[in-house]
């Protein structure tokens, strides 16, 4: 979905007039360049100034004008005045002569405002520059902390000041105690204001596009129509002798309170990949965001541009691959760079998110913002602008740039501006924030993020936050942990995300009727020809640490499923099962006995043959024999019945537990295939989410020293409902963290 822009390009062309327009009629273009305004000037007298052509106006055409103030410093800055009224030249023989009473005062009045402030700005800075160093890589002119408290720090309150549009006007910033409110306006009625919301933001296509349009450069975009402004692109070092050189098709976006804190770029092309490394180098960043996989539907989104393993050489940049860590849903490499006759050595890391659909935006905002997370700790705070890139630079990576400033602006200003920092982006970048959906997704991402604050700890402060959880909430009667846990339960799945569940022909196969897989991640059989409903079975897909679809989460099966359950265990390669209850407890049904106790019995297509049991303190495990008779083929599936959890409650120790899990993830390592580890026990979400949570936490804590229970059983929750049903079962995760935590020295209080 990233990219589809030929289609997006006519859709916006319907949609805007002035859009349109631009796209239509010649491109803007600079008129004059002068170093102290005149005061008057005359549009079209066909002469030079500072370099450019003052292009004679053609009859019958509408211009507007506009002013941008240059200011050169290390790196140039930028102020733009509001544009003049259209006008239009009906008489072919004069040239309009605008002078100073007749209408340049409301081109150059603003700006004259503007860079009279910035100048003042400029000599204060220049004056503390001489007590002190000014901040390092930071080139936000009012960046400055000691400055008056009225004069703004962030870019997106500049252009509030400078360049507002009526948009921007009209769609003040959101103070994050309104925001559900807000979302929830916006997205009433088929969310109707959402999209007035969207289309009215300025599609900021004012700007000219010279170096994209380069015969010589032209190759180097991805797309015709993706192009990197002149005023806000990245300017390589030129190579002598070589035109076009200094060009690359990316841009300066600022962040909060940061100029060009991000450069958003293109997926690089083969031909690119020594300017991406030389950008990377020069621009001093440690740190690559990668939107996209290398192929979606199909299609090449994005070539391979680092080495598979070992060293590789891209233009005067070697790059060396040091690490790889793949994750369920995003994977992170690190890489050494070194410049061909430069003795420093660098380290930069590159972060991709691997879980964007093909199509449309994540269902939850959850693991981007796990994502998110990730990328922003390991950032160094001294590092050079983040490089953001998806597949042309404008889409996914303008959601990842709005969601990570917004939540930077969250915390001094308590209020996000979507629309301004949009509007702003679109100012450095064409099309940033690509499609509605994006537009959406944000909203919902910074929801959230709102709603769940931060929860994951360091493992060495994980007492002491659980201490701080068992305390009474000041004025809310009710502990931390309880508050914590209801915090899940704000979001509740909508009833359309059940759909296979609800059929009539599979309602008998759910063992509780409230207890059901979604659509999006329900583990769907091979149907049987003519059998309705054969390729239904209460169970779904859950993600783990490292791996995507590393479970699956179902429910005690039925007699009328069990062969279901067989099936589903042959079809996915599934040859462990965890299995959490007795067959019956408190005096109820809670599993019917699926598997044959002495001797083989067919359930269906598959012959099952018990083969051993063993009987362990906390544990049996027995083992089978499997033959499809269909074509004879035969595997081992090994069956791990926890015999120590309470028929009510939660064990009193995690310990025993945490060893069981232990044991089910070395057998997977010895013996295990490909396929997910299946873990059920009455209705699929309390004891199973427990055991699928605390694999993830305990394995997350072994590789980074952290823990997250309220995100990970979160996470979860999108995947099955109710998973870690209970209060009890929620403490009883963090009590098993903090018990194996205790077993590594180092860790311990």
């Amino acid at each position: 979905q990233e990219l589809e822009l030929h289609e997006d390009i006519s859709r916006l062309q319907r949609r805007s007039l002035r859009h349109s327009r631009q796209l239509e009629v010649p491109r803007p273009y600079i008129a004059a360049r002068f170093s102290v305004l005149p005061s008057t000037f005359h549009p079209g007298d066909q002469k030079q100034y500072g370099g450019f052509d003052n292009r004679g106006l053609e009859p019958g055409h509408r211009y507007v004008l506009f002013v941008l103030a240059v200011l050169q410093k290390s790196e140039p800055t930028f102020a733009a005045s509001p544009f003049s009224d259209p006008f239009q030249l009906d008489n072919p023989d004069p040239q309009p002569i605008v002078d100073g009473e007749e209408g340049l005062i409301w081109v150059i009045g603003p700006v004259l405002a503007v860079v009279f402030i910035i100048c003042i700005v400029i000599a204060i800075l220049l004056y503390k520059n001489k007590r002190k160093d000014s901040e390092p890589r930071t080139k936000c002119l009012l960046n400055n902390a000691d400055l008056a408290p009225h004069h703004p720090k962030d870019p997106v309150e500049m252009r509030r000041i400078n360049f507002q549009t009526p948009g921007m006007l009209s769609h003040p910033p959101i103070p994050i105690a309104d925001m559900a409110e807000h979302t929830e306006r916006l997205k009433a009625n088929d969310s109707l204001r959402l999209s007035q919301e969207y289309e009215s933001i300025d599609p900021g296509q004012q700007f000219t596009w010279e170096h994209s349009n380069l015969e010589v450069n032209k190759p180097k975009n991805r797309y015709a129509n993706v192009i990197a402004y002149d005023h806000s692109r990245v300017i390589l070092q030129p190579i002598e002798g070589i035109v076009g050189s200094d060009y690359i098709n990316a841009n300066y976006v600022d962040g909060y309170r940061r100029q060009n804190a991000y450069i958003a770029t293109q997926g690089p092309l083969p031909e690119t990949f020594g300017d991406f490394w030389r950008m990377v180098w020069e621009q001093r960043s440690a740190t690559i965001v990668m939107m996209t996989r290398l192929e979606e539907k199909s299609r090449i989104k994005c070539d391979q541009y680092w080495p598979g393993r070992g060293t590789e050489t891209y233009g005067f940049i070697q790059v060396t691959l040091l690490d790889t860590i793949e994750l369920a849903t995003f994977c992170v490499r690190t890489f050494s760079l070194h410049k061909n006759g430069s003795s420093e050595k660098r380290e930069v890391r590159q972060f991709q998110f691997t879980a964007w659909p093909d199509h449309g935006v994540p269902e939850y905002p959850t693991p981007f913002l796990a994502f998110l997370r990730r990328v922003k700790t390991c950032n160094p705070p001294d590092a050079g602008p983040v490089v953001v890139h998806c597949s042309a630079g404008v889409g996914r990576t303008g959601c990842f740039i709005v969601i990570d400033a917004m939540l930077e602006r969250i915390k001094p200003e308590k209020t996000v501006d979507v629309y301004g920092h949009v509007t702003l982006m679109r100012s450095q970048r064409n099309y940033m924030v690509q499609t509605e959906d994006q537009y959406s997704f944000i909203h919902e991402a910074l929801l959230e993020a709102v709603g769940c604050g931060n929860t994951e700890v360091p493992a060495r402060s994980l007492y002491a936050y659980i201490q701080k959880l068992a305390q009474v909430e000041p004025g809310e009667h009710v502990t931390g942990m309880e508050l914590e846990f209801k915090r899940l339960a704000n979001s509740k799945a909508h009833t359309s995300r059940f759909i296979s569940a609800n059929l009539p022909c599979n309602k008998f196969k759910n063992r509780l009727v409230n207890i059901m897989p979604y659509e999006s991640t329900r583990v769907c059989l091979q149907p049987i020809r003519g059998v309705e409903g054969s390729d239904y079975i209460n169970a779904s897909f859950i993600d783990g640490y490292r791996q995507q679809k590393a479970y699956i989460a179902t429910q005690g099966p039925l007699a009328e499923t069990t062969e279901d359950f067989w099936r589903m265990l042959w079809e996915n390669n599934s040859t462990i099962v965890v299995m959490l209850t007795k067959l019956r407890e408190m005096g109820r049904e809670k599993c019917h006995q699926y598997w044959p106790a002495e001797r083989s019995a067919r359930y269906q297509y598959f012959v099952v043959d018990p083969m051993a049991e063993y009987n362990m303190p906390q544990y049996i495990l027995r083992e089978f024999k499997v033959t499809d008779a269909r074509d004879g083929q035969s595997r081992t599936v090994r069956q791990f019945q926890f015999t120590d959890w309470p028929e009510q409650g939660v064990p009193k120790s995690g310990e025993g537990f945490i060893d069981f899990i232990g044991q089910v993830h070395k057998t997977k390592e010895q013996f295990g295939q490909d396929g997910p580890i299946s873990v059920h026990c009455s209705a699929g979400v309390g004891r199973t989410g427990v055991f699928i949570t605390l694999s993830i936490v305990l394995e997350r804590m072994r590789y980074e020293g952290v823990v997250d229970i309220f995100q990970t059983v979160k996470m979860l929750r999108t995947q099955r409902p109710a998973m870690v049903q209970t209060e009890d079962e929620y403490q009883f995760c963090y009590q098993a963290a903090l018990e194996y935590l205790g077993s590594f020295d180092h860790y311990a209080t």
